[in-house]
């Protein structure tokens, strides 16, 4: 008789040490039906996520590395990391808030990125407690950023769990903050994700759709205009089904160096209530990823900076190899009053889930895959 995961609390491991000494613990945790993730306390960053395809053979489709030394490299582009305070990128590191002005680390010039530089949320160890039930098997990581932390205002005290259920191929994400001191936040996860598996050399025969109508047009800097325009006609519709690689070229010559855009969910309840925000599938292996969220909008990145870095197993991450579908609300939202608002106020809760759930093609709906057949 098979021991269910449900029943075995995931045991830290050791992954090495950072550069001033601090331990880095790796989880792992599985379902019954094939998905094994690895987590660890640097960054809260999910480093191997396992799932089967159409044979039953199981990959790592996730980048990242062997050691925290790779993770702490100039090779490591927020691979799998919990990103923040503030993910996605801040006009000219500058932001006002009740009269005041802050200003942030400006490490994407001019602009800021993803909660900045040695204390941003990707780079600081994280407290960590494991647990299990009869759902199934997670990890709580929690972290204090204290007030002033990267120039943010206010001590934000926050938990984010990954949890994969028993069944169904899926991992959770969940984000819960609290703050003493109104402050912007927007948190996501920065997995880089290639069905064929880490390492294969191209994500442009992938097919994607998204769940948006609508998208944020930015300046050559990546900094949102203040308009929401129509995908219609651009290189940006993925309202059906298309292979990744089929209109890219167009936009490699821009700001963006390819996709990395903010798409706007058109669902209703967008923002409220976990919707279908995005399918990816690759043909060979029959995966298909579809991302659930109950944030507004979607970052699709198409990795168009990774240059080659050697990853896990010595495997080479080549340009456009890997993509990144970030659950978010809209970059650089703090500056922008028309957007949804990213300020978080004493006694307010931020709470957001995404998941990830796996399926491969033609067993959905006979228990293999997620149940059902889908439009998304």
């Amino acid at each position: 008789m098979t021991t269910s995961a449900s029943g075995e609390e995931p045991v830290a491991e050791q992954f090495g040490m950072t550069k001033d000494g601090q331990a880095v613990e790796l989880f792992t945790l599985k379902s019954d039906t094939g998905l094994v993730a690895k987590v660890m306390t640097r960054g809260a960053t999910l480093v191997q996520l396992h799932v089967p395809d159409n044979d039953g053979k199981s990959a790592d489709v996730v980048l990242g590395f062997d050691s925290v030394a790779g993770y702490e490299s100039e090779d490591n582009q927020y691979f799998g990391c919990t990103t923040g305070r503030v993910c996605n990128r801040i006009a000219k590191g500058k932001f006002t808030l009740d009269g005041k002005e802050y200003s942030l680390a400006v490490n994407n010039e001019p602009n800021h990125l993803h909660g900045g530089g040695e204390k941003s949320l990707d780079k600081v160890v994280w407290k960590a407690k494991s647990f299990s039930n009869d759902k199934g098997q997670g990890v709580r990581f929690s972290y204090s950023s204290p007030d002033g932390e990267e120039g943010y205002p206010g001590q934000l005290d926050i938990v984010v769990t990954y949890f994969v259920p028993v069944t169904g191929n899926r991992l959770n994400i969940t984000y819960n903050a609290t703050t003493d001191k109104a402050t912007p936040v927007n948190l996501t996860n920065h997995a880089y994700f290639n069905l064929a598996g880490a390492g294969s050399p191209s994500v442009l025969d992938h097919t994607l759709r998204l769940n948006a109508d609508r998208y944020t047009p930015t300046d050559d800097t990546l900094i949102p205009t203040g308009a929401v325009d129509s995908v219609e006609g651009t290189p940006l519709d993925f309202r059906k089904v298309t292979k990744i690689g089929q209109r890219i070229e167009p936009l490699t010559g821009t700001g963006a160096l390819g996709y990395d855009h903010n798409f706007v969910l058109n669902a209703p309840e967008a923002g409220k209530k976990l919707v279908l925000a995005a399918a990816l599938r690759e043909k060979t292996s029959g995966r298909i990823l579809r991302v659930r969220t109950d944030q507004p909008a979607i970052q699709f990145y198409s990795g168009n900076f990774l240059k080659g870095q050697v990853g896990k197993e010595g495997k080479s991450y080549a340009h456009r190899s890997a993509i990144c579908l970030e659950t978010q609300h809209y970059p650089d939202s703090v500056n922008h009053s028309n957007f949804p608002n990213t300020i978080l106020k004493p006694g307010e809760k931020f709470q957001s889930t995404t998941i990830y759930e796996f399926a491969v093609a033609g067993t959905e709906g006979n228990g293999k895959g997620d149940g059902a057949k889908k439009k998304l």
